[in-house]
């Protein structure tokens, strides 16, 4: 009980990083990539002030350091640019198909290869996620160059999703990950802009979704990962577009129709077979 309301909190909290973005970047109160910055700097700050105040000592292998750092910095800098020129729901569906599409090509490549119901219960979700993002009333023109950035983002973010099952103190790894990651997006950032629009009410938004929602977030799901099957961890990530699209009518005024409710059903039953499928055995290798 206690590992589903983690998760849940969680969820929600990557939810509502959608809805603080659409809020602050969306509105023109703050350009993508100095949201994006900003982020990170206030989660970093947020999470190491926690480090402190609980007394942990802040250090892991540098190795873990430099790889979290990278992976975090390859979603985020994916995620600010290819929001430039693409759909909102096309990409939430390229970003979280990546994501499991890398975490379940890990676990086969471990030798822990998703059985046939999670696989079943994988492409149901993938299925109503798609029904739900997908841009209805015509075909759309899609940005490759865009589509492949936001692809890169989900293997940034699929990655990260992985190192995270094997971190030993969740906070000190994701603090250390957002310092890191602070100064690696920094070289992105003087290539391509960012930083030249900001109000006060997008700096806001952006330490919010920084410090809370993301810096806090991103601890949370590094100390639910190891306790999650790799196909469970990849699987649930695909309910967050449709918790994003009800946070953005509740909180946004944006609009819910039919497609939401048959595709969040959809989803949610995807969920529930990969979550309660049993456990398929390791395959041994010789």
């Amino acid at each position: 009980m206690r590992l589903m309301t983690l998760l849940c909190l969680t969820l929600i909290a990557f939810a509502a990083n959608s809805v603080l973005g659409r809020a602050a970047v969306g509105n023109g109160l703050m350009d993508a990539t100095g949201f994006g910055l900003l982020r990170l700097l206030s989660g970093a700050v947020m999470l190491l002030i926690l480090c402190r105040a609980r007394g942990l000592k802040i250090a892991q292998p540098r190795r873990m350091s430099l790889f979290g750092g990278a992976s975090l910095t390859l979603y985020m800098v994916g995620f600010a640019l290819a929001y430039k020129d693409l759909d909102a729901g096309l990409g939430a569906l390229i970003l979280f198909a990546v994501v499991q599409i890398t975490m379940f090509a890990w676990g086969a490549f471990t030798n822990q290869r998703p059985g046939a119901l999670q696989l079943m219960g994988a492409a149901l979700a993938l299925v109503g996620l798609a029904y739900v993002v997908w841009p209805r009333g015509g075909a759309a023109e899609v940005n490759l160059l865009a589509a492949a950035l936001m692809a890169v983002s989900g293997l940034g973010w699929g990655i990260y999703s992985l190192l995270g099952r094997g971190v030993s103190v969740p906070l000190v790894s994701t603090a250390l990950n957002f310092c890191w990651a602070s100064v690696m997006i920094l070289p992105v950032l003087l290539y391509v802009g960012g930083g030249t629009v900001i109000t006060l009410q997008g700096a806001v938004l952006a330490v919010v979704s920084g410090a809370i929602t993301s810096g806090l977030g991103y601890a949370l799901w590094y100390s639910v990962l190891p306790q999650l099957p790799g196909p469970v961890a990849a699987t649930v990530q695909l309910s967050v577009p449709v918790l994003a699209i009800l946070g953005g009518a509740l909180f946004l005024a944006e609009p819910v129709g039919l497609a939401l409710v048959i595709g969040s059903a959809l989803i949610l039953g995807g969920i529930a077979l990969v979550a309660l499928a049993p456990k398929p055995k390791v395959v041994a290798t010789s």
